[in-house]
């Protein structure tokens, strides 16, 4: 397998490899039936940096920095929970955290972050990640911050942007690239089916930390509906405009609870330590759009990432776009025009569910886990964000 990307991430600095990377069950956000109700954030991240240490047998005070996404850092999840996480699974106190914010592109940025740690110097091991509790903090969370402390938008900010919720956005996307009700549904069904089959196949086994919820190991994730079909999907109304919508709760990605970590490092480190190279960080981007449309980056963060790379979409032998709602990835796919074959595979978050702040660093263990059992050389993950952002990096596996 030989290597030939060698853009400006890839050539500029320290080569970055993925040591490991792992994500815990993604849970439906319920106060009654969800499987991390009685569960504290801090657990479910705890229990990441546990299996990252225990796969690996790193010593855990050789690691250098915590680098977490969190897209509502209050309440449980406040005060920096990825510091607390790793002091609450027993690890040395010398070893520092931070906590960062991108909305839904967070725990992708703390990747994206962390190898930037890596590549400059600065750090030799690193670990990045993500976790979000949207049963226990919810997402309408900062709203109820503002009730008291005041509007991040002000009349100044709101004179200039009409601000839209990420629903309205989707809408919006929709009528732009002229994205039917039918397309959208379909696309549901397609990332259901994926994923129901993902599942049966064990193919999430690999990625996933085996935890024990309500009395059972689970070994995938809480939201998938086997069976899910236009007919079922037909039946449910807009739910983001009560005329000409087209959005609906099944083609929207659930409100889930989740965490995952990403063991980052150099390639003389891995050997030092004894760990294995599954790949390496060949380029990242961030990108800003429209702050109204907002959905709309990962299809320039996709072209930013190929154009400096010298590559084309056909050269991805795989892509996780991440599915906040069906109108996003089939916009992307109408601008980049992908073999869809190569477009989340096992499904995505309509299906899987969508812990916001954990989402980023788990698309990285689900297609490193993928791009090993086809053995293919590069991956290209790509996200969303509310605001008005977009994510991307670049994976290439290498001997």
């Amino acid at each position: 397998m030989s290597t030939r990307v060698s853009g400006p991430f890839a050539t500029s600095g320290r080569e970055v490899v993925i040591a490991e990377a792992v994500r815990t069950p993604i849970g439906r956000s319920h106060p009654e039936k969800g499987w991390f109700r009685d569960i504290h954030p801090n657990a479910m991240l705890a229990s990441c940096y546990q299996d990252l240490i225990g796969r690996t047998g790193l010593d855990p005070a050789v690691v250098e920095d915590l680098v977490i996404g969190c897209t509502a850092p209050f309440g449980e999840q406040s005060r920096n929970i990825g510091r607390n996480a790793w002091l609450q699974a027993g690890y040395p106190a010398e070893v520092p955290a931070t906590t960062l914010d991108r909305r839904c592109g967070s725990a992708q940025t703390a990747v994206n972050f962390a190898a930037a740690l890596v590549s400059s110097g600065v750090h030799d091991i690193v670990i990045a990640g993500g976790v979000e509790h949207m049963g226990h903090v919810p997402m309408n969370s900062p709203a109820k911050i503002s009730e008291l402390y005041g509007d991040p938008w002000p009349a100044a900010l709101r004179e200039r942007y009409d601000f839209v919720t990420q629903g309205e956005s989707a809408e919006l996307i929709a009528e732009r690239w002229d994205i039917s009700r039918t397309e959208m549904d379909e696309f549901a069904v397609r990332s259901h089916a994926l994923a129901t089959e993902a599942i049966a196949a064990g193919r999430f086994d690999d990625e996933m930390v085996k935890l024990e919820l309500d009395g059972e190991i689970r070994t995938g994730d809480q939201t998938v509906r086997p069976g899910t079909s236009l007919e079922t999907l037909g039946t449910l109304k807009p739910v983001f405009r009560s005329e000409n919508g087209r959005i609906t709760a099944g083609t929207s990605s659930p409100i889930c609870d989740s965490a995952a970590a990403v063991l980052l490092c150099t390639r003389e480190a891995a050997h030092r330590h004894g760990l294995r190279i599954r790949a390496r960080i060949a380029d990242q981007t961030t990108v800003g759009v429209d702050p109204i449309i907002m959905l709309t980056g990962p299809i320039p963060a996709t072209h930013k990432l190929l154009e400096r790379n010298g590559l084309t979409v056909a050269d991805i032998d795989l892509f996780e776009v991440n599915e906040a709602f069906s109108s996003v990835v089939l916009a992307w796919q109408r601008e980049l025009k992908p073999d869809m074959d190569r477009v989340n595979v096992n499904g995505g978050a309509i299906a899987l569910g969508h812990a916001v702040g954990a989402t980023g660093s788990r698309l990285i263990a689900t297609i490193l886990a993928e791009m090993e059992r086809r053995d293919s050389r590069l991956g290209l993950v790509t996200m969303c964000c509310g605001g008005g952002l977009g994510t991307g990096t670049l994976i290439e596996r290498v001997n």
